[in-house]
């Protein structure tokens, strides 16, 4: 069971103090204006893993700086789907990747979208990656931890 430090009706308007740089507005408009000065150039290529209750895309699109970035996007087949699905977006972080499709079916199995995405620059035994951070020295996903390289 999961314990709150507040009641609900007060976590609903609570606004813990922060500090925020005074350049912090213009930092991130900046880095928006800059990633949409790239086309996204997404590609959504289908993988037959033999499965039949999903549909696996790789998808390529865009990041940081214009560089790759790999994901996984996973559907219920399509005799299971009508109309829109919601989506789960999943972010692996520090030391993973998005590994093989067939590791991610919980979500699509339930009836939902689900896009894994790998973070530029990670992947390890445990869970590899496919997106290099080509900014970092050598340029390729690395091993156990190297957490912030690049």
């Amino acid at each position: 069971m999961a314990f709150f430090d507040l009641p609900l009706d007060q976590l609903k308007t609570y606004f813990p103090p922060r500090e925020e740089p005074a350049d912090f507005d213009s930092f991130w408009k900046s880095t928006l204006d800059e990633a949409r000065a790239y086309p996204l150039n997404a590609t959504f290529e289908k993988v037959d893993y033999g499965l039949i209750a999903q549909e696996t895309y790789d998808v390529t699109f865009a990041g940081f700086g214009g560089q790759p970035i790999k994901g996984w996007l996973i559907l219920p087949a399509k005799a299971q789907r009508t109309g829109k699905l919601p989506c789960v977006v999943e972010y692996i972080g520090y030391g993973g990747g998005r590994n093989f499709a067939f590791e991610w079916l919980l979500w699509a199995s339930a009836g939902y979208a689900h896009f894994v995405m790998d973070t530029r620059g990670q992947g390890s035994e445990w869970s590899p990656g496919d997106t290099p951070d080509l900014y970092a020295e050598g340029g390729n996903a690395h091993g156990d931890g190297n957490m912030t390289n690049g």
